[in-house]
C-alpha cells in the first residue's frame, strides 16, 4: 500500500495526500470503488476541461497536472438517505476526486464532507456514507 494521511481542510472537504504515480493511484481508486460493488457512472476529466476552457477565456495558469472526478452511487445508502429525507437527492451521485498539483509531488484524493443535519435517520445514513468514502480511499492506498 501507499502511505497516506488525512489533511486538515475546510469543513466541506476531506483531503488525503499520498505519494506515488498519478496513474497508479487513479487506477487503484477505480478498483476500490468497483471493489465495493459500486458502478462508476461517470469520470469527469476536470484537469483537461480547465486547461481547454482556460485558453478560451484567456487564463493560462495550470491549476492541476491531472484531475479526475469519479461519480458513483450506493443503492442501499442512497435509498436510506432519501427515505430519511427526500430532498437529500441533491447529494447524489457521490464522488471522489484524484488530482496532482504542479510543482507538488503528492497525489491528492478528496471527497465532499456530508453535511450536518438534525434529522437522526439522515444523520445515521450520512455516517454510513462517510464510512464508505473513507473505506474507498483506504482501499485505494
Amino acid at each position: 500500500g501507499l502511505p497516506f494521511s488525512a489533511l486538515a481542510a475546510e469543513d466541506y472537504v476531506v483531503v488525503f495526500k499520498t505519494q506515488g504515480a498519478y496513474q497508479d493511484v487513479r487506477d487503484s481508486l477505480e478498483m476500490a470503488i468497483e471493489g465495493q460493488g459500486l458502478k462508476i457512472t461517470n469520470i469527469n476529466r476536470i484537469g483537461a476541461m480547465l486547461e481547454r476552457t482556460g485558453r478560451d477565456i484567456g487564463e493560462t495558469r495550470q491549476v492541476y497536472e491531472n484531475a479526475e472526478q469519479f461519480e458513483f452511487c450506493s443503492a442501499t445508502i442512497s435509498r436510506h438517505m432519501m427515505e430519511a429525507e427526500p430532498h437529500s437527492i441533491v447529494m447524489c451521485p457521490y464522488s471522489v476526486v484524484v488530482y496532482t498539483i504542479p510543482n507538488d509531488k503528492a497525489v491528492y484524493l478528496v471527497y465532499r464532507k456530508p453535511p450536518a443535519t438534525k434529522n437522526p435517520a439522515l444523520k445515521k445514513t450520512l455516517v454510513e456514507l462517510e464510512k464508505l468514502l473513507n473505506d474507498i480511499i483506504k482501499d485505494t492506498m
